[in-house]
């Protein structure tokens, strides 16, 4: 079959496109115009049609974040692609393109109003992150199996469904085995599902419903116990203290320890190794506890600051916005004034004065900028020496307690040690009562390979120890070197864009006097 664009010259989504687009569909006028002096951020644009473009592949689009609403309808796209940073987007419009497969989503968590009418697909699939949708549009494709509908019971929201062209809608019982499924819908192919249709959709499939609701309850329960599994660990790994809420660094210990799992077979080491597990935990545990308190430590620690950090950004942004209030009323009046005057010597005089005030202006904002910088650098420097006290505290706590595991780990050593020994002394006597598998008894050929066997064990245990400990340091140390160096760039960027942003306002000022000046007769 051949493609539309057999006969037209496909395009890509690039930058000159989306500039286009956005001086096109932005504000006209003299508003629009001191947009494109001032520069417009993609970042900013809230809304965007790129339709009837001919548009082949999805592209340069990272930057619209703020984005709520795409069309992309009437284009010949292929692959629902390059939309992961759209996270703010709430309508999306891929109508009338040749989409054979739904992908490309994921990251559209928002997303309420779907639109993939007249396209290329057969199934309905991979929305599985939409779990706010409310309409989808999705007629005038190749859906031909009826029960495939029934993926869409997961989204609680929808109301509106349109399958209208599809030929699933041929089959006779379509209407009723939607609304029996669909349960919530409330439009569908345009058309309000009425009393008498859902009252046919139960009668026909109460039973399956109820099974398939019964079925679905237990999927959910399990699934939630996953999250709250995986939302527990993750609050683990958050606090550097996973898995050290039991035994799983003493099992990591002995599981790679084939010398551990010969000597377990001599008598009095199972003993001794159940004394060992039970001390191990009980540090380990203390440690996980200890863990999970300065995490929530360190948690209120960037709060605080993100708290301080934001009051001082608005504290100063009204003190500016006030006075930049106070300069546009006084500009506005002597702007007026200037529109009557006549006399050339007063028109000087009144330019002087208002290139005076610009500058003076200009001054006061920047100074702004200047004491709000240095309060920030001061609130930054509090928070890395408190977070970084926090830390070295915390650190010196988990290097003590892992110096009491190794102090275990050498007990348990010596005792092990003495076990072996004296079990060698009896094989040597032929004392040995109890039966012992063959690979074991090898070990106790002589003393050397006995002490050879008990010190490889223990070196495999104590490497555990230490990379635990190395592991839970050395992520700890860069969590903080990445916390600062975030708030550092957040602060860096964020001082360069205000003052850009003081310099573009003076600047659009003065230009609107040059403007006024050269449309004034003298």
């Amino acid at each position: 079959m051949s493609r539309i664009y057999d006969t037209i010259e496909p395009s890509v989504v690039n930058e000159e496109m989306l500039q286009k687009a956005i001086v096109e569909q932005g504000p006209q006028g003299v508003a629009g115009r001191i947009a494109q002096e001032e520069g417009i951020e993609f970042g900013e644009v809230t809304q965007l049609r790129l339709e009837f473009l001919n548009i082949l592949k999805i592209d340069h689009l990272w930057q619209f974040t703020a984005l709520t609403k795409l069309q992309l309808d009437n284009n010949i796209i292929e692959k629902i692609e390059g939309l992961d940073s759209l996270v703010s987007l709430v309508w999306l419009d891929l109508s009338f393109n040749n989409i054979e497969k739904i992908g490309g989503l994921d990251k559209l968590v928002n997303l309420q109003d779907l639109s993939l009418f007249n396209n290329r697909i057969s199934v309905i699939d991979n929305l599985d992150a939409l779990l706010g949708l409310q309409i989808l549009s999705i007629g005038n494709n190749f859906i031909s199996e009826l029960d495939s509908v029934i993926y869409l019971r997961r989204f609680k929201d929808l109301r509106t469904l349109n399958l209208a062209g599809n030929p699933l809608c041929n089959e006779e019982n379509y209407n009723i085995f939607i609304a029996a499924y669909l349960e919530d819908l409330v439009y569908l192919d345009y058309r309000l599902l009425d009393e008498k249709t859902h009252e046919a959709a139960f009668a026909k499939y109460q039973y399956v419903i109820e099974e398939k609701k019964h079925n679905e309850a237990q999927e959910q329960k399990a699934k939630d116990e996953k999250k709250k599994i995986e939302e527990e660990l993750q609050l683990h790994k958050d606090a550097f203290v996973e898995h050290l809420n039991g035994p799983h660094l003493y099992e990591s210990m002995f599981a790679d320890d084939a010398e551990a799992t010969k000597l377990a077979f001599l008598t009095g080491v199972p003993a001794l190794l159940d004394s060992f597990r039970t001390q191990l935990v009980t540090q380990c545990s203390q440690l996980f506890e200890a863990g999970l308190t300065q995490h929530w430590k360190r948690d209120n620690e960037v709060k605080t600051f993100y708290t301080c950090h934001r009051e001082a950004v608005i504290d100063n942004q009204e003190r500016s916005a006030k006075i930049v209030a106070e300069f546009e009323s006084a500009r506005r009046q002597g702007m007026n004034e200037l529109h009557h005057v006549t006399d050339p010597d007063m028109v000087d005089a009144l330019v002087d004065q208002h290139n005076v005030e610009i500058s003076h202006l200009y001054e006061t904002l920047m100074n702004l900028e200047l004491q709000l910088v240095d309060q920030l650098e001061d609130v930054i420097k509090d928070f890395e020496r408190n977070i970084s006290d926090m830390i070295s505290a915390f650190v010196e706590h988990v290097q003590g307690v892992f110096a009491q595991c190794r102090d275990l780990e050498n007990h348990h050593h010596e005792k092990l040690l003495e076990i072996a020994v004296a079990t060698l002394e009896r094989v040597a006597k032929n004392e040995l009562e109890e039966e012992m598998p063959d690979d074991v008894r090898m070990l106790f050929v002589d003393k050397d390979t006995v002490i050879n066997a008990v010190s490889a064990s223990h070196d495999t245990h104590l490497l555990k120890i230490d990379n635990r400990e190395d592991d839970l340091v050395t992520r700890i140390n860069a969590w903080l070197a990445g916390q600062m160096r975030t708030m550092n760039v957040n602060e860096g960027s964020r001082n360069r864009k205000r003052i850009s942003e003081i310099l573009n306002y003076t600047d659009y000022v003065k230009e609107q006097l040059e403007i006024l000046l050269c449309h004034e007769p003298l």
